[in-house]
């Protein structure tokens, strides 16, 4: 089988060669990472190009233009990236009967409802990059709207961490040169672990022997378990590097909390970023291999205290 993965050098496509390297299947996999140097997904001519090439059953899209901010000046870039690129993946499936995994984001939402966003809740984004990512999973849905073959998963998710650059990081950054934060409470929403998000991808994508599984297309929300804001995971950030012997000038009770208006970005964010996963659980269990909800039984928290000692084991903090 042939699968063909964008984004190889994003935290998601990092987390889906780790992966793969370290899972054995029975059947020989043909695997190629794609990125920005290798495809310029802005231009929509050269990822048709790469796919006819290709000829991938499964074309897993970890790529994105994920610079929320820029995105607000950035608006035809973001929407080649995230709407026209995906589209382009979308009709190539639909046609050829392949599988197509792609990932999209919980600023489709504008983030006013009390509880957890559903699958299908109504699109509202407020930001540009939102608008693109939202544009981009009504462009999939529609390549397969009269489609007989072939099928597609959009995992929306929210708050992603793995290998480079994220908030994490970013906090403990802070932590070493500053003895006092300030960090936003009152954004709600769940981290997400790149190395879960691949697991759980595959999960409903691939049985143990490495075929492809036949699921109902569609969009899944994909985070784990609990919930959280921005000063909660920057306290435990904190916390966890120094019980890994991490040396910090900030502590848990000197990260101040803040209201998301006294931080003004150029970009609006959801203030209510949760979303409700049964659906992708139950689909989990219709393919009959109820062990991969063990991946469901831990919080948020467990994944982002390994992450913060791994990183701290590997001298990168």
């Amino acid at each position: 089988m042939n699968i063909l993965i964008f984004g190889k050098d994003g935290q998601l496509g990092k987390a889906f060669q780790a992966l793969f390297a370290s899972t054995t299947f029975d059947q020989d996999l043909q695997i190629q990472f794609v990125g920005r140097s290798d495809c310029d997904l802005s231009q929509v001519e050269k990822v048709n190009a790469l796919l006819n090439t290709a000829k991938p059953d499964l074309i897993i899209n970890a790529a994105a233009y994920t610079a929320v901010d820029k995105a607000e000046t950035e608006v035809a870039l973001a929407n080649a990236i995230n709407a026209r690129a995906p589209e382009a993946m979308a009709h190539y499936a639909a046609a050829h009967g392949a599988t197509v995994l792609h990932y999209s984001t919980d600023y489709v939402f504008d983030g006013s409802k009390a509880g957890y966003y559903l699958e299908n809740d109504l699109r509202n984004p407020l930001s540009e990059y939102g608008k693109s990512k939202a544009a981009g999973e009504v462009a999939i849905e529609r390549a397969f709207l009269n489609s007989t073959q072939g099928q597609y998963a959009i995992f929306r998710t929210s708050w992603v961490y793995g290998a480079g650059g994220n908030f994490i990081r970013t906090i403990l950054r802070l932590a070493k040169e500053r003895e006092e934060l300030k960090v936003i409470q009152d954004q709600l929403g769940v981290p997400t672990s790149a190395d879960w998000l691949a697991s759980v991808s595959l999960d409903l994508a691939l049985d143990s022997k490495g075929q492809l599984r036949k699921f109902e297309s569609g969009i899944y929300h994909a985070v784990p378990p609990g919930e959280s804001n921005w000063h909660g995971l920057a306290c435990l950030v904190v916390e966890s590097a120094l019980e890994a012997g991490v040396s910090l000038k900030t502590f848990p009770s000197s990260i101040k909390p803040i209201k998301a208006s006294e931080y003004p970005l150029p970009a609006p964010r959801p203030m209510n970023s949760r979303m409700a996963t049964d659906k992708l659980r139950q689909a989990i269990v219709a393919t009959g291999d109820v062990s991969k909800l063990q991946r469901w039984n831990k919080p948020w928290s467990d994944d982002v205290r390994a992450y913060v000692q791994q990183l701290a084991k590997d001298g990168l903090l």
